[in-house]
């Protein structure tokens, strides 16, 4: 079960299924989707994935698969991918909490999220070597991209789960909270974050998704930024920061 809550311009996304450990099937993909999809109308302005019981996800719901009919790449890459790209293309930043396992399909969710916030008992690697399976989900670059081939390879063959504060500290994520206050420090954190100028945030977030995805250089992001600069100068909310900064108050953007 997937659920969508929205109040003061925060939408909070719940994978609410601890029974089974929030594992996602095919269906839950599909609502998971839908509930993206609903939550991106222009009240919104900032994004909250998290996890309901034990667990953030354990992955992929295995429990009615039978390997011998099995469509791996019609689950991975015609169902997970395009919810992984629209996660990723979300009109607002988007933020996560994670704790427990965190693997599979689960740790495809954090790659595709903006910011990630792991509690320090959070369990995340490849524990797929037992099942005759690979690491999936966008799990080989996050770990290549982040730890180096040589720690990407020592991850997904031996099976080894790192905790959240060994892969923070590693660069996988980017910060840590102990369990029991993670979901309370991230809330104020998205709370905060909400109040800011969404489209200026939305400037970062693309040319951020630029920089790692097409490998631009120093030079040309410095273009890109400054290209970007001159539009957002002419917006109602660069006005008002310049004015509440001169005021000394708080700034009211708008969006």
């Amino acid at each position: 079960m997937i659920d969508l809550n929205v109040k003061d311009g925060v939408a909070e996304i719940v994978l609410n299924a601890p029974r089974k450990l929030n594992a996602l099937n095919e269906a839950d993909l599909a609502q998971l989707s839908q509930a993206y999809d609903h939550a991106a109308f222009p009240g919104v302005r900032a994004l909250l994935l998290r996890g309901e019981g034990r667990v953030f996800c354990a992955g992929r719901d295995i429990s009615g698969v039978d390997p011998a009919n099995d469509d791996a790449y019609a689950y991975l890459g015609e169902r997970l991918t395009p919810l992984m790209q629209k996660m990723a293309g979300f009109p607002a930043p988007t933020f996560a909490a994670a704790h427990g396992a965190c693997i599979g399909a689960g740790l495809g969710l954090l790659v595709a999220t903006d910011v990630v916030y792991v509690a320090g008992n959070a369990k995340i690697g490849s524990p797929f070597a037992n099942l005759g399976a690979t690491l999936d989900s966008g799990g080989h670059w996050l770990f290549t991209e982040r730890l180096g081939a040589h720690r990407a390879l020592d991850l997904i063959y031996t099976g080894d789960l790192m905790s959240g504060a060994e892969a923070v500290a590693a660069g996988l994520f980017s910060r840590t909270f102990p369990a029991d206050t993670l979901l309370k420090q991230t809330r104020e954190i998205v709370a905060r974050v909400a109040l800011g100028s969404i489209g200026a945030m939305r400037v970062s977030k693309a040319l951020v998704a630029e920089i790692r995805d097409s490998r631009i250089g120093l030079w040309t992001a410095m273009e890109e930024e400054s290209r970007a600069q001159g539009v957002l100068s002419g917006t109602r909310d660069y006005a008002e920061g310049f004015s509440a900064f001169i005021e000394k108050r708080k700034p009211l953007f708008q969006g």
